[in-house]
């Protein structure tokens, strides 16, 4: 995304062709070697990945698998809880596994029959066109390394939990993959970055950060959400805002926090007709007419 990208480890291939992944100060695996070692191999194998070729198959470890199995029991009992009954019932058709980590291509096969979606490599940060452009042929680039063992309830950056337990259960809903299909369609017809960093931002309080009230409740639908443990307990407590694409688009916000202001959705239905009309129908000019909109 255009603001997540301040969250990816920069990842750099030198002449020699080794691969690095640069690790922040802050994050849990930086002195641990191993971890780190883990990190540049697996980056190495996205980067070597092609579209015609077959997806890399990644040996986890046990520690991974450990990980993987706290994150999941854990963020289906909040799913349950808090999220909104459209991804709820996504989750239950998908049925990711809670035992091991799912190879992306075990992803792609429980997605396909569902929506069409197909998962493909990342090694860490895609450029916005491609990321959110590759939704028009329903494919999504996805991490494939876990968080650090030593705090699996947190990650400092987008994983395979992130990308997979919050966009894949989300994207197993046939009305929110059209959505995500009505990105990419956007991608296709801007030009300008002005207009991009516009969609990613709208991206970001809907898809990533989205909320809805239902059955006198609020409760999430966003990927980010869906995915964090701490944040999908403490939602409720931000101000919450009506769907407004020109506010959405616009307002600063902080990403390495707690999102302080959220917009709520009356319905799953509101969502398709505000959010997905606005990307099903968004040019350069009308980006640029919100835009001039704000500073009049």
């Amino acid at each position: 995304m255009f603001t997540e990208a301040q969250l990816y480890s920069p990842v750099t291939k030198g002449a020699d062709g080794d691969v690095t992944v640069h690790l922040s100060d802050e994050h849990p695996g930086v002195h641990d070697p191993e971890y780190r070692t883990r990190r540049n191999a697996i980056a190495a194998l996205a980067l070597d990945f092609r579209p015609s070729g077959p997806v890399p198959q990644i040996a986890y470890t046990a520690e991974e698998q450990e990980v993987w199995r706290i994150v999941s029991v854990e963020l289906a009992r909040k799913r349950d809880k808090y999220a909104s009954r459209e991804v709820i019932d996504a989750a239950g058709r998908l049925d990711l596994p809670s035992d091991h980590i799912p190879q992306l291509d075990e992803v792609t096969s429980k997605l396909v029959p569902l929506t069409g979606f197909q998962y493909v490599p990342a090694a860490g940060l895609v450029p916005l066109r491609q990321f959110f452009g590759s939704f028009k042929e329903r494919t999504f680039h996805s991490t494939q390394y876990i968080r650090h063992h030593s705090a699996p309830l947190y990650t400092p950056e987008p994983d395979a939990v992130h990308e997979i337990l919050g966009h894949a259960n989300q994207l197993a809903s046939p009305r929110f993959a059209a959505v995500y299909e009505t990105v990419g369609a956007a991608v296709a017809r801007i030009e300008t970055e002005r207009a991009l960093k516009f969609l990613a931002d709208v991206f970001w309080f809907s898809m990533e950060f989205g909320v809805l009230r239902e059955a006198g409740e609020v409760r999430c639908y966003g990927a980010g959400l869906l995915s964090s443990f701490g944040e999908i307990e403490e939602f409720r407590q931000a101000e919450l805002r009506p769907l407004d694409i020109h506010d959405m688009g616009t307002i600063a916000y902080d990403i390495t926090h707690y999102q302080p202001i959220l917009y709520c959705a009356d319905s799953v239905g509101q969502i398709e007709d505000v959010v997905g009309g606005f990307f099903d129908t968004m040019t350069d000019d009308t980006v640029a007419s919100l835009l001039a909109a704000q500073h009049a």
